[in-house]
């Protein structure tokens, strides 16, 4: 596992309040109606959700991998990984509720968001827990500061590969708060609420955000 495959998941596991709060209804009302209720389900819904992370974690790191790579720019991908430690530190910001400058990048997903959410709603009623697959594919494209902020991370990892597996693991730090959610249970929604969970984990993305960033600077600095 690399630094950056953990600090995804641990962005995904910090910021799963987040995620609960817009993603959660969705997960709760499809385990819970009548219409949709089954244990499988919500595993269906959030198979879905992850899926359509890593597809687009695959499509942007391959397609900057490829961009770097044919540029005329020296060690471009070494320049957007500082770019990407700006935005981690954004996303700390926003996951401590101290800056919510990400809001703004997110009113920006909306207008993708208005295009795509007619498929989604297309599926309602599920004919069948099945149909909570591609539902949640769908979903994965909801308008998310975490995800965008996880994004720049998958763009300079590389290759495909690393940034389908980036945000897998964003994906995968998530999933234990939306299957709960999607179970009824509400002690790691109160746990994610905490203030002090809260903290602590945008303080540790903070840094985490600052030490790539220096780390990526004195490597160009050397070069």
């Amino acid at each position: 596992m690399t630094p950056d495959w953990l600090g995804a998941f641990l962005i995904g596991v910090i910021g799963a309040g987040h995620c609960m709060g817009m993603c959660g209804g969705i997960a709760s009302l499809l385990s819970t109606n009548a219409s949709y209720h089954s244990k499988w389900t919500p595993i269906f819904y959030n198979l879905g959700r992850m899926l359509s992370y890593s597809i687009t974690g695959a499509v942007v790191g391959g397609t900057i991998a490829s961009v770097a790579e044919f540029s005329l720019i020296n060690n471009a991908l070494t320049w957007l990984r500082v770019f990407a430690a700006f935005f981690m530190i954004l996303l700390a910001f926003y996951i401590g509720r101290w800056w919510h400058g990400l809001v703004y990048i997110e009113s920006i997903g909306q207008r993708l968001w208005r295009l795509i959410s007619p498929a989604g709603r297309s599926l309602l009623p599920l004919k069948s827990p099945l149909y909570a697959l591609p539902f949640g594919f769908v979903w994965g494209w909801l308008p998310c500061g975490l995800v965008y902020s996880t994004l720049t991370w998958a763009a300079v990892s590389g290759s495909a590969l690393n940034g389908a597996l980036i945000m897998a693991s964003f994906g995968i730090g998530t999933l234990p708060a939306m299957l709960f959610v999607g179970f009824g249970t509400t002690y790691l929604s109160k746990l994610n609420q905490s203030n002090v969970f809260r903290q602590i984990g945008a303080i540790l993305i903070l840094f985490y955000g600052i030490y790539t960033a220096v780390e990526s600077s004195i490597l160009l600095l050397s070069t």
